[in-house]
């Protein structure tokens, strides 16, 4: 298989703005497209974006008039809007092309297999960032990485490709033992970090400090993990004190994604997150008040927008 020469990213938020200026400055802007409908870039073109503080120089380009696949295509979109971003990409996605959403929760990666093909979908988290977009400024520190793997039983032919690309550019990823552990790991600490920060509207600071809003994360988290174990996924303690000590470390004046779209009014990822935590307890028989709390004042915050 060749090596990946061009990129594309559809979903210019906090992430896709992070990626798009990495790979950007990594390849140069003619190597790098950033894919949209022609009234997004439009607006792109017309109102820029800044990363850091810097306009960017990105090649903003409408989906529907290229024509040739490309190498890596990378989805950065809400959950709510990857079925829109499959159609509005898939003529770019050809028999080569490697596929990576770093979308939250544990269901895009399927999703994109079932609408390619699955040997082309390298699984994916991204991690140990603290992301913060307001209009069309996007600030992030630290970059942190992506954590990358395949499931059991899939090929590794596009995630040996992935990781030589990101090797050649010194793009930051690891690689942990089972992508699927990580990912119910990463799903842990977003349902309590996430939720949490929405419902009772403060930063990290206000989780960092002891109090109701840190009880509330860690007990969410906790939940999460006797769901994981009730699927056949081993996490423990450890794994909610491993990403408590991330969150500690983040900036007390960071906010996570959905404190974000809480402050917007904008509809969050609840049903990524308290959602799916409560549909597998209930298969399994496992009580989740503290997720079901959380799950119905997300519920009640957006139902006044």
């Amino acid at each position: 298989m060749k090596e990946v020469k061009t990129v594309g990213i559809v979903g210019l938020g906090a992430l896709g703005t992070l990626y798009a200026h990495l790979l950007t400055e990594a390849l140069g802007r003619d190597r790098v497209l950033i894919l949209a409908d022609s009234g997004r870039v439009e607006r792109y073109r017309r109102e820029g974006v800044y990363f850091n503080g810097r306009l960017c120089g990105f090649q903003y380009a409408d989906a529907a008039s290229v024509q040739v696949p490309v190498d890596l295509l990378l989805f950065a979109v809400k959950f709510n809007g990857l079925g829109d971003a499959i159609a509005l990409c898939r003529h770019l996605v050809g028999p080569d092309t490697t596929l990576v959403s770093v979308l939250n929760g544990i269901s895009s990666e399927e999703i994109l297999g079932g609408a390619f093909s699955p040997a082309q979908v390298v699984w994916c988290v991204a991690q140990r960032m603290s992301a913060r977009k307001s209009g069309n400024h996007v600030t992030v520190t630290p970059f942190g990485e992506l954590a990358l793997g395949v499931p059991s039983g899939q090929g590794d032919v596009h995630l040996r490709r992935l990781t030589a690309f990101f090797d050649s550019i010194k793009f930051p990823y690891s690689l942990p033992d089972d992508i699927r552990v990580h990912m119910w790991s990463k799903l842990l600490c977003n349902t309590g970090c996430n939720q949490t920060a929405m419902v009772f509207e403060c930063g990290y600071g206000g989780l960092q400090a002891p109090g109701r809003a840190r009880e509330t994360m860690l007990g969410a988290m906790r939940e999460v993990a006797a769901v994981a174990n009730a699927e056949g996924v081993p996490l423990s303690e450890a794994d909610v004190q491993s990403w408590t000590a991330i969150i500690d470390s983040f900036p007390p004046d960071g906010e996570p994604s959905m404190r974000q779209d809480g402050k917007a009014r904008r509809r969050s990822e609840v049903e990524l997150f308290a959602g799916t935590v409560r549909r597998l307890a209930q298969r399994h028989g496992i009580s989740v008040p503290v997720n079901d709390w959380l799950y119905q004042r997300i519920q009640d915050m957006e139902s006044a927008y």
